[in-house]
């Protein structure tokens, strides 16, 4: 809240704002009424402001950039967040984990981790999820689309974030590091399964046999034998596996 001595309250919502402007700006987000148009996709927006900026997405425009890497935004409050992360600042702290964030947004989209609420379903599967960018990033298994492609080897991801996982391979960095043994990986995951080896743990027990296994993907690889399923098919000789291990060994009579 501003300390400024006269604040100006929403008559709706009771939120205190610093000018009259904005109160009134504030009130139309009340009504139904969103009078102004995009004029390329029809989008509609309470605030003329609103619809500038987002006018700014169809121009292919980032006029604002970071002084530091160089990376280009299409609006100023964008790099200035941005800017946090070479500062280190990450001012929004979880008030239940103490978890810190750079933007506010992200904290309250957090806290919806500790609410239990899951409140986006899949409407084909109906897994749910607590995020909505979680779940549209689920629906693309469901189409089959693999929107983000790897510059050097073509592979397509689903994820951004995959994507960017599986460039580390291709640059050959290592940044992870088991404080144990030293050993480095490209991927915080494969550290912390590999951090398994040393406590012992095996978290993941087959539910027929009891046998248990440090990878989840090992379990569900293992649970192949129960069921008598062999999805891995050779494309050469057509010859069918349990693990895909197994067919790759097989490939190797192929290859001479």
């Amino acid at each position: 809240m501003c300390a400024e001595d006269h604040l100006y309250g929403s008559a709706v919502c009771y939120q205190e704002l610093n000018h009259q402007y904005d109160t009134e700006a504030h009130q139309h987000e009340h009504s139904v009424q969103r009078p102004y148009a995009c004029d390329v996709c029809k989008k509609t927006f309470v605030r003329k402001g609103n619809m500038n900026r987002h006018r700014v997405i169809h121009t292919g425009q980032r006029p604002y950039d970071c002084d530091v890497c160089n990376k280009t935004f299409r609006r100023k409050g964008h790099v200035m967040t941005h800017l946090l992360m070479h500062t280190g600042q990450r001012p929004y702290a979880c008030d239940v984990c103490k978890k810190t964030f750079t933007k506010k947004g992200d904290m309250n989209r957090h806290l919806v981790v500790h609410s239990g609420q899951r409140p986006y379903a899949c409407d084909v599967c109906n897994k749910t999820f607590n995020q909505k960018g979680y779940m549209k990033t689920h629906q693309l298994i469901h189409s089959g689309q693999r929107p983000y492609a790897c510059d050097v080897c073509n592979k397509r991801f689903s994820r951004k974030s995959s994507l960017k996982k599986h460039q580390l391979i291709h640059s050959g960095q290592r940044l992870y590091s088991c404080d144990v043994c030293n050993k480095t990986f490209n991927q915080k995951g494969n550290l912390k399964t590999h951090l398994l080896l040393h406590t012992g743990q095996r978290p993941y027990a087959c539910d027929l046999c009891n046998k248990t296994f440090s990878l989840k993907g090992n379990l569900k690889e293992h649970l192949l034998i129960h069921s008598g399923e062999r999805p891995y098919a050779c494309d050469v000789c057509h010859k069918k596996f349990n693990h895909n291990g197994n067919l790759k060994r097989h490939q190797l009579i192929h290859s001479g």
